[in-house]
């Protein structure tokens, strides 16, 4: 991971994109559920849960929409009930693309990721097709405005609460970790005081691809059809972009 920064391209694109839409109330609702059904309803006994409540409220989220869809969590089998469900293929120039949606219909997400990929010059594909070209980590992020910490100290932070690699920039600190020790690296860094702007389990290209100028028009256009599905949550591929 060393030299990536992720953060660039979340603040960059993907935030922008999901405000200008106008539909990223709907992922933050099905974050939020999915959060409160795993974690439990209460934000103050559930970090997950809290982090993405203050995402949404960040946004502007109303806190109706924010307790309605912990609600929905904890009704006791009533209401929706989603899944995580990963769909794998290739975009122009045999770019890697690993989508991952929350759906409470496989049949319609199936058929809506199909038709993103087959009009922009791609192919969905099977399952393990393209996610062995990917890693998990943990990854968290933590800005540094306002925050009179240097470099070495947040390392020290960071390997005492069991992260593997720190990342920093001028506008924050990214955390790399083992993808099953990032909620623990998360609570020790919250305990010790520090406030993330971002703490999740996400997936990293191995290896990056160049797509040529054609390609990479057809290519973006794909990625944003993907992500103005509103059961898409996340879309990760391998492809040399300058955002």
């Amino acid at each position: 991971m060393a030299g990536h920064s992720k953060w660039s391209k979340i603040k960059n694109s993907k935030g922008a994109a999901d405000q200008a839409r106008g539909k990223v109330f709907q992922k933050f609702s099905k974050d939020i559920y999915l959060a409160a059904k795993e974690g439990g309803p209460d934000p103050s006994s559930n970090p997950a849960l809290r982090l993405k409540i203050e995402k949404a409220k960040a946004a502007n989220m109303p806190n109706d929409n924010i307790n309605r869809a912990i609600q929905k969590a904890s009704s006791n089998g009533e209401g929706e009930n989603y899944e995580e469900i990963y769909y794998e293929g290739y975009g122009p120039n045999g770019v890697a693309v690993l989508v991952e949606a929350l759906t409470n219909n496989r049949n319609r997400s199936a058929t809506n990721i199909r038709v993103a990929f087959n009009k922009n010059g791609g192919a969905l594909g099977e399952s393990g097709s393209v996610a062995f070209m990917f890693d998990r980590k943990g990854y968290i992020v933590i800005e540094r405005e306002g925050l009179d910490v240097d470099e070495d100290t947040m390392l020290m932070s960071v390997l005492e609460a069991g992260g593997e690699e720190l990342v920093t920039s001028d506008e924050v600190f990214e955390i790399y970790t083992n993808p099953s020790d990032w909620k623990e690296v998360r609570d020790a860094l919250e305990a010790e005081g520090y406030t993330l702007e971002q703490a999740e389990s996400t997936m990293f290209p191995q290896t990056m691809v160049d797509i040529d100028p054609e390609n990479e028009a057809k290519f973006r256009m794909m990625l944003e059809k993907l992500e103005e599905d509103d059961d898409v949550q996340e879309v990760y591929h391998n492809a040399n972009l300058d955002d």
